[in-house]
């Protein structure tokens, strides 16, 4: 398999994880014992409160937020692992 499919398969496999993550997440949220799937935790500059450089001429804003759920962990692992069993060496 050449190199870039084997790429973008990967970048294919852990975006469908993200977003069955997310999805997975969103649906559990209201479920008792299924609850602690949805924990979420963001990191980076708060986008409400970015870093500002004023330099008089010109302003910079910096702004950057990364979040995720404890479930797309769990299915970010699984994609790597279907990866990792579904490309021929």
């Amino acid at each position: 398999m050449n190199n870039w499919k084997k790429n973008f398969l990967l970048l294919f496999y852990l975006l469908a994880g993200i977003l069955v993550g997310a999805l997975i997440a969103d649906l559990c949220k209201n479920i008792d014992f299924l609850s602690w799937l949805s924990y979420y935790l963001s990191v980076g500059f708060n986008p409400a409160n970015p870093m500002v450089l004023d330099l008089s001429v010109f302003t910079l804003t910096f702004g950057f937020s990364f979040g995720i759920y404890i479930a797309q962990i769990f299915t970010i692992g699984l994609a790597i692992f279907v990866y990792n069993k579904s490309y021929i060496k």
